[in-house]
């Protein structure tokens, strides 16, 4: 069982502060090619930066959660797929402050209701040249959160203690870009987790265990 947020809520922020285990962590949920080398890319030049939001929430009788959204199926880029709330950085504005726009546009998320507690490590996507900067955030409430943006078809509380459990996590060979991969990914009330998503809520998971191992 994970423990509980209001631990989570004291103990994370100054585990964040110190040496994180992004690296290995991500390469866990790597896509890998039949050589077997995770998909790991240094940071591109001039990259587009982006803020996401993992967002710890309370619920009823039950393990506290991580916030994901899923998108439209009808959209022309990754559709149907899994992400965190947020978004490219608009303007003069912080990493932080675009994680929490992001998710007040994309899920009515409160920012004032956000504790921000660190980040994890940067995530660079070379597809969309993107340099993906995730914020971890609780609130002590439970949130009413709904979909209000055009993107997000679906919002789903993932539980901690599901996510911990090893079994949660699946390796299955997928057709991408015409070649045959070895795809990690986390199998959340039926939809599956994978890419930058996973790789980064590896290292959440991570450092969690950290933390729960500390006490």
């Amino acid at each position: 069982m994970p423990p509980p947020l209001e631990f989570l809520h004291d103990r994370l922020p100054s585990r964040l502060r110190r040496a994180l285990p992004g690296h290995e962590a991500h390469a866990r949920m790597a896509p890998r090619s039949p050589a077997r080398q995770a998909a790991l890319s240094p940071r591109g030049k001039d990259c587009r930066e982006a803020g996401v939001l993992a967002l710890l929430v309370p619920q009823p009788n039950a393990s506290p959660a991580v916030v994901l959204t899923v998108r439209r199926e009808e959209l022309p880029d990754h559709a149907g797929q899994i992400s965190f709330p947020g978004g490219q950085r608009e303007g003069s504005e912080s990493l932080a402050q675009t994680a929490l726009r992001e998710a007040e546009e994309e899920i009515d998320l409160d920012p004032q209701s956000v504790d921000r507690l660190g980040c994890l490590t940067p995530l660079y996507i070379p597809p969309s040249n993107f340099c993906v900067h995730p914020h971890v955030g609780v609130v002590d409430h439970v949130p009413p959160l709904s979909p209000t943006d055009r993107e997000v078809d679906q919002i789903l509380r993932a539980s901690l203690s599901d996510l911990l459990d090893p079994k949660s996590r699946v390796v299955k060979p997928w057709m991408l870009h015409g070649s045959t991969v070895e795809v990690p990914y986390y199998d959340v009330e039926g939809h599956a987790v994978w890419g930058a998503t996973a790789m980064m809520l590896s290292e959440l998971l991570t450092v969690i265990r950290s933390v729960s191992d500390e006490a």
